[in-house]
């Protein structure tokens, strides 16, 4: 017997023993019976059945089945979409100090989804759950900081919830925070600290984060000056359709860095960086038609 097929077996083993247990009112095995039905894991996949057992966990206070009925409530999982009902059980797990669903509820507020949109509201609740360590509540705290939403405007305090989260990996986080590197806001500009933050974000695929690896590089800000790596950075992003560096590529066409002089690209990368609304990109088409370099 293969690997899979013992994996098979020991899942549909696991089922029999969850259900014995759930039957019984067990909240553990409810929540675990749960589990497996929506993820098909053992039995068919069944959001219907999922929400039963995530239901009868919840009823009973588990936190984590209450979190995970709101999520399906939020995906229209087994039952409509229905907001009212997701703010009902992220409450109920939040209440009892679920991390994630404090986060959850803070979005709810944020966005305005089934309550009414409400700053102060979300900075509570992602405060509470940026306590416990949650990267993505710590990260958006940051936001908030940096925009002054629900809160005063304060750089240092987005700086210091910028850097937790990014301390445990988040790609936003270390943009964000290597952005406030950049700029000196909050903090002394460094531009090798930025460059490092940017880095870390970059190698995780964040987007905006190899553009800007790509304006170091070619501007020599923090690392030596490398017009053919920029022109590679710019190239990777530009590839998925990122404007900005798709107008930063023009660029380094129109002017021959780190590539052959070449007004026919720099026209093409200018044109998709343009149609993205990017103002830079659509004056310097305009520049390139009436100097007739296209």
């Amino acid at each position: 017997m293969n690997d899979e097929s013992q994996n098979i077996d020991d899942d549909k083993e696991a089922v029999k023993f969850h259900r014995l247990y759930a039957e019984k009112g067990v909240v553990n095995a409810q929540f675990r019976l749960a589990q497996m039905y929506q993820k098909g894991q053992g039995v068919p996949q069944d959001y219907k059945e999922a929400l039963k057992w995530f239901r009868l966990s919840a009823e009973q206070g588990d936190a984590e089945a209450q979190r995970s009925l709101g999520v399906m409530y939020a995906l229209g999982e087994g039952v409509a979409q229905d907001y009212k009902g997701v703010e009902k059980w992220f409450r109920l797990a939040a209440k009892q100090g679920d991390t994630q669903a404090q986060s959850n509820l803070g979005m709810m507020y944020y966005d305005g989804l089934g309550v009414p949109q409400d700053y102060k509201e979300a900075i509570r609740w992602y405060q509470l759950s940026a306590d416990q360590e949650n990267a993505e509540a710590q990260c958006i705290l940051g936001i908030m900081y940096h925009e002054g939403q629900g809160v005063p405007q304060d750089y240092k305090k987005a700086v210091k919830w910028w850097r937790l989260s990014a301390e445990q990996g988040l790609p936003n986080a270390q943009y964000n925070l290597g952005l406030l590197y950049y700029d000196g806001k909050g903090v002394p500009q460094d531009y090798k600290k930025a460059f490092r933050l940017f880095r870390f974000a970059a190698d995780q695929g964040f987007a905006g984060a190899q553009n800007n690896l790509g304006v170091m590089y070619q501007k020599g800000e923090g690392v030596p000056q490398d017009p053919q790596e920029a022109f590679r950075l710019f190239r990777l992003v530009a590839d998925q359709g990122f404007g900005r560096a798709q107008q930063n590529l023009g660029v380094m066409c129109q002017n021959g860095e780190g590539v052959q002089q070449n007004y026919k690209e720099a026209t093409k990368w200018y044109r998709l960086a343009a149609k993205q609304g990017d103002d830079f990109a659509q004056g310097n088409l305009g520049m390139m038609h009436i100097n007739s370099l296209n």
